[in-house]
């Protein structure tokens, strides 16, 4: 049985860290876990995630709320745990923790060519909606080390 909590630093940090390297890979100075969670933690709006089995964390969700939007980030599934409805209660947890601060609409951005994923998502109700995401990475605020 899987439980899902508030993220804890002292707790789930190094255990999330783990996880998202494995899971994520990373190849973005801005992507580093390590700087990610700092980010989200300095929010403080109480929307990152754990899912925990015998105290272990297997998955984590960040979400994030503009107050005219929601989004998810960052969900993540230990590769052993998968196909056993963490993704979808971590996502589930998310709409619901989203939609209790009154969000009208959840977005999220997968990679096009994860097919896997896109059909993850959809079997849950999202749908790929005709957009084209832009990013821009404002380099002057990753930490010097970080810089390229």
């Amino acid at each position: 049985m899987i439980q899902l909590i508030e993220y804890d630093n002292t707790q789930h940090r190094q255990p999330v860290i783990e996880l998202w390297k494995r899971v994520f890979g990373y190849d973005s100075a801005h992507n580093t876990p390590e700087l990610a969670i700092e980010r989200k933690l300095a929010v403080d709006d109480g929307l990152f995630f754990v899912a925990l089995a015998s105290g272990q964390v297997i998955g984590t969700l960040m979400a994030g709320y503009d107050g005219h939007r929601g989004w998810l980030y960052s969900l993540a599934v230990d590769p052993q745990q998968r196909r056993l409805g963490t993704g979808r209660a971590l996502v589930r947890h998310g709409e619901q923790a989203l939609g209790a601060r009154g969000c009208l609409k959840i977005n999220l951005q997968i990679l096009s060519s994860n097919a896997a994923v896109q059909g993850f998502y959809q079997a849950l109700g999202y749908q790929v909606e005709p957009r084209v995401s832009m990013g821009k990475v404002l380099t002057a605020n990753l930490p010097e080390h970080l810089r390229s």
